[in-house]
């Protein structure tokens, strides 16, 4: 229907302009003579225009998207007309009847009017004849007069919820410039005078091929400014069109915190994980689960993935046969901790590689009521897996360990130091390799601060900081998951990687930022101080008081050598130890970890 409307236009636009070019030509006052001629060749005229027109493929394109390429076309088209009319006319004895300026005029007048009728309906389609749109719309500045800049503002322009007042850009050579019809207002830093200017509420940051830094610079410049921020799609979903630039969303914590792609060996990760059999243990945990989609991209021939939480190993299946249908799994409910199970699981599948995530990780609960917990899940539960793998002849274990493992004070990451150390210990039973590696917290994991300042935001605070000066290191999922699958690759046994956390930071300033990305003010939503938790310390660490770290070939990654394995008395002590029956109360707990773990020193 939509094409037959444009032929209709062309056509009634030959019409219009053979008819127009007789009324220019004889002042708007045709002889009858001509007039009779006009209408005689009228029929041959509009035919041999169609042709070229249809020739030239003008009903192929869209007027939405009409450009520069489709106006060339018209020209093409039009001209080859004006060559074909006299020849068929001096054909059918018609051009005697035709003023020889007529030939001239006529196409013209056509090219005039078919162009204008394309820019006209782009033009009300991409809202620029604002004085036929009532429509509220919402004034929006454009950080970023790049090329993405660009294209953003021509696609929103036909919104109607957005009106583009201009850019900001920090190339001097574009300030004061023009681009796309809308001025280049200043640089970024002057974004506070220009949303003040023109009272301005809303800015856009279109910089998806500038680096990170570059982009938080310019976001949390946005935010000081009063302004609520919103982002474009990564630069390889716009490129590889999946998603269009246009798709704006607000900006999250994660386009703050979040730090350059991580570079993998993909080559050795393809070779070491595809084609083999790999188990991630936890796998229904934020860091499992990531690290599963992670394995998933190198395809493995069969990815084994064990979890105590039914529903959490159920949303993950239906997650894989979603978006992963072409990589064969097995959904495992167990627990680390039954050892017959994972022989049964580990003889079954006989697993190459083993990710070990699953653990309890919460600060608070595992230091009173559920110390006891903490030790058979994240104790008990590693060596049983190590031991399997060993016993399954499992080529490398990796142990998924935490900074609270250093130099603890809480009985989580007590456990956690003991795990590694009684892994450690089994490097030369046999011929699986186990390495760890140890990182801070991730963004929006189970259990971390993100979700919970989230919900606090949404019921209008307070927002809860246990205390002004408390530290964190952060880093965000996907990237953990692959630095693990990149350590995994590069040890050769018996090492702790380090992951490069970057900066740490401020609790209170993530809360901060948190508010203010909501769209709230400090005042609007207040943070209050509620005092540390039991066994939380102020600032973690990477590395113990006896641990160097050396550079590895990857940036990211950091190896440390800890001190000497553990003599046979300790681990058999350890063994004993794990081997009590008897559920065990707190204090019996924070004991015996003095003894096996020398540096834990209880908080309270």
């Amino acid at each position: 229907m939509r094409s037959l409307l444009v032929i209709l236009h062309d056509i009634c636009s030959a019409v219009a302009a053979w008819m127009l070019a007789y009324w220019l030509r004889f002042n708007f006052d045709v002889p009858e003579a001509y007039w009779t001629g006009m209408l005689v060749t009228l029929p041959f005229v509009v035919l041999v225009q169609a042709a070229s027109f249809h020739l030239f493929g003008l009903y192929r394109g869209i007027w939405r998207f009409a450009s520069l390429p489709d106006l060339k076309r018209i020209i093409f088209a039009i001209s080859l007309a004006a060559l074909l009319v006299p020849l068929v006319l001096a054909l059918t004895n018609g051009l005697t009847h035709v003023p020889r300026s007529i030939l001239v005029l006529q196409p013209l007048i056509l090219l005039l009017m078919m162009g204008a009728g394309r820019f006209f309906y782009r033009a009300w389609r991409d809202g620029l004849l604002s004085f036929w749109n009532n429509t509220e719309r919402t004034n929006v500045l454009i950080i970023g007069a790049g090329q993405e800049g660009a294209n953003l503002a021509r696609e929103l322009s036909s919104r109607p919820e957005w009106r583009i007042v201009g850019f900001v850009d920090d190339d001097v050579a574009r300030k004061g410039k023009r681009l796309g019809g809308l001025p280049v207002l200043g640089g970024i830093e002057d974004l506070a005078r220009v949303a003040g200017a023109l009272s301005l509420t809303h800015a856009i940051v279109a910089m998806p091929s500038s680096s990170i830094a570059q982009r938080r610079r310019a976001t949390e410049t946005a935010i000081n400014a009063g302004l609520q921020v919103l982002t474009v799609p990564a630069l390889d979903d716009v490129l590889t069109g999946r998603i269009s630039i246009s798709h704006v969303r607000p900006v999250e914590l994660e386009d703050i915190l979040g730090r350059e792609p991580v570079l993998l060996d993909g080559g050795g990760l393809r070779g070491w994980l595809g084609e083999h059999v790999v188990l991630v243990t936890g796998a229904g945990g934020s860091i499992g689960s990531e690290l599963a989609r992670q394995v998933a991209n190198f395809k493995p021939r069969l990815l084994v993935l064990f979890e105590l939480s039914e529903f959490a190993l159920y949303q993950l299946e239906q997650e894989f046969q979603e978006k992963y249908p072409g990589v064969a799994t097995a959904c495992i409910v167990g627990d680390v901790k039954d050892i017959a199970l994972l022989d049964r699981v580990f003889a079954k599948y006989a697993p190459s590689v083993v990710f070990h995530a699953a653990a309890y990780k919460h600060v608070p609960l595992m230091e009173g009521e559920n110390a006891w917990q903490a030790i058979r899940n994240n104790v008990f539960g590693s060596r049983c897996v190590a031991e399997a793998a060993i016993r399954h002849g499992v080529e490398k274990l990796v142990l998924i360990s935490t900074d609270k493992a250093v130099n603890p004070t809480n009985v989580m990451g007590a456990s956690k130091r003991l795990a590694e150390r009684l892994v450690g210990s089994m490097q030369n039973k046999g011929k699986t390799r186990f390495i760890t590696v140890r990182f801070g917290n991730v963004l929006g994991s189970n259990g971390s601060v993100i979700p919970k300042f989230r919900e606090q935001i949404a019921r209008g605070g307070p927002v809860t900081v246990t205390h002004p000066d408390i530290i964190r290191y952060f880093m965000l999922i996907p990237e953990a998951a692959q630095l693990v699958l990149q350590a995994g690759l590069m040890g050769n046994g018996g090492e702790i990687f380090v992951l490069e956390m970057g900066e740490p930071i401020k609790i209170a300033d993530l809360a901060r930022d948190m508010i203010r990305l909501s769209g709230f003010s400090d005042d609007e939503v207040k943070i209050v101080f509620t005092g540390l938790r039991p066994g939380e310390k102020l600032y973690e660490e990477l590395l113990t008081d006896n641990e160097q770290t050396m550079a590895t070939p990857h940036p990211k990654l950091r190896v440390a050598r800890a001190e000497e394995a553990p003599d046979s008395d300790w681990e058999n002590g350890v063994n004993a130890w794990l081997a009590t029956e008897e559920a065990l109360d707190s204090a019996q707990v924070k004991e015996n970890l003095r003894r096996f773990v020398p540096e834990y020193a209880p908080a309270h």
